[in-house]
């Protein structure tokens, strides 16, 4: 009895009810149902994506005289040197 009402609270959640007959909402309820299943995983794939990739840093090289410098590196070298 309590899936019975568990399903119906489900179907009402999605939407008004498609038909008077109960087989056809029921379908139309399975159809709706999967069209939201795909959006939320779609948009768990995307959260996801974003998460992972939330505090990239792409790795700069300059280089100079055949060594590699990190911008970091001339910036702190720029910024320490003294100025007369």
């Amino acid at each position: 009895m309590k899936q019975k009402n568990a399903w119906r609270w489900w179907a009402k959640a999605l939407g008004e009810k498609a038909s008077k007959c109960d087989k056809e909402s029921d379908k139309i309820a399975l159809i709706r149902t999967f069209i939201f299943a795909t959006y939320l995983i779609t948009n768990c794939f995307i959260v996801a994506g974003v998460v992972r990739h939330w505090n990239d840093k792409p790795e700069i090289r300059l280089i100079i005289d055949g060594s590699y410098v990190y911008p970091d590196e001339v910036y702190n070298q720029i910024n320490t040197q003294k100025v007369l």
